[in-house]
């Protein structure tokens, strides 16, 4: 039976003449309502394991934009915290975990088919989301890609070049393989999870592909990327998966029909028209209006949007930013974008 929900049709490749939209990071710290809530929770881990406030702060964007999907708010470290590494944020700099750095490290983390115990309340997050978001709205669940994840629990932080993990492939290739298998492994499962729950498409975020180049491009990218979708796709044929090799450059080409995803998310360092010509020519394209435009707005914002959506418009494609929100942006310019996308 063919969708209905304009995600699902774009991402069945059908060209719409309006895109579907939605905003990477949409549920989170520029808007009020969500400051709130998060407050309430406490701290940020308290909000992604609490379902009700996770699946409230889900909402919020959709009850005041109206996006056409809805992503499941949760932390891509929650996984490797499931495999047993220990994880934490600090105030103002962000998330830190237990490294893995030599085999005695590795040798501590829990085999894939436990990650469950940990994660079941973001399962139960999803599930009131299918129950409370309107008909028409997609869910979309997500996980990190393996290469990105294990930038995190090799570095125990986030790094402005990925710079130990690429030291430990280079210089304990076992070691390092390993660890990507491991976390490869658990997250099929993870995704599986949600979609068992009630997610209709899921995305596997690789924000860190950029930093691998050529061989090691195919090899920890691209092929990771493959195996989660085969497996995801032999259990569930008709769940979509976007993926977003971010900063992929010229690897953007090809990357749909090597890894087998419905659709290749965009950033903004290439442009709407070179995807036209390059990417889309093989489905569904997702982007990649910078998201700077969410802090200064203005005619920029309006004459980009328009910009993107006519380079894009005679193919399958799905209007977002081409990284997330920032907490600096200011929720009218979403809603500016929004109308601009609509306005047509």
């Amino acid at each position: 039976m063919a969708p209905t929900k304009t995600i699902l049709r774009a991402l069945a490749g059908e060209t719409l003449p309006t895109p579907p939209i939605w905003m990477m990071r949409q549920a989170g710290r520029y808007l009020p309502e969500y400051k709130a809530t998060r407050a309430q929770a406490g701290d940020f881990l308290s909000l992604c394991y609490n379902p009700d406030l996770a699946a409230e702060v889900t909402l919020q964007p959709i009850r005041r934009y109206g996006f056409d999907a809805a992503i499941l708010f949760a932390d891509i470290l929650l996984l490797p915290q499931a495999l047993g590494a220990d994880l934490w944020f600090v105030t103002g700099e962000g998330p830190r975990l237990s490294t893995v750095q030599i085999q005695a490290d590795f040798d501590k983390l829990g085999p894939v088919e436990d990650i469950h115990e940990t994660l079941n309340p973001i399962y139960e997050t999803v599930r009131i989301l299918r129950r409370e978001l309107p008909a028409e709205t997609t869910l979309i669940g997500f996980a990190g890609a393996p290469w990105t994840v294990a930038t995190y629990m090799i570095a125990g932080q986030g790094t402005p070049d990925q710079a130990p993990a690429h030291a430990l492939r280079q210089e304990n290739t076992a070691l390092f393989e390993a660890l990507l298998a491991r976390i490869t492994a658990g997250t099929i499962d993870y995704l599986a999870a949600q979609i068992e729950a009630g997610a209709e498409v899921v995305k596997i975020f690789d924000s860190w592909a950029g930093s691998l180049k050529g061989e090691a491009f195919q090899k920890y990218a691209l092929e990771p990327a493959r195996e989660i979708t085969a497996a995801l796709k032999a259990r569930y044929p008709h769940i979509p998966v976007i993926g977003f090799p971010r900063e992929a450059g010229d690897n953007y080409i090809g990357f749909a029909k090597a890894t087998g995803v419905d659709c290749v998310a965009l950033d903004n360092s290439v442009s709407a028209a070179w995807a036209a010509q390059h990417v889309q020519v093989d489905g569904c394209v997702q982007g990649n209006l910078a998201s700077s435009h969410m802090v200064t707005g203005g005619q920029a914002l309006v004459d980009d949007t328009r910009a993107i959506v006519k380079a894009l418009s005679k193919g399958p494609h799905i209007f977002n930013l081409g990284h997330g929100i920032t907490p600096d942006a200011d929720p009218d310019n979403v809603q500016r974008m929004i109308d601009t996308v609509r306005a047509g």
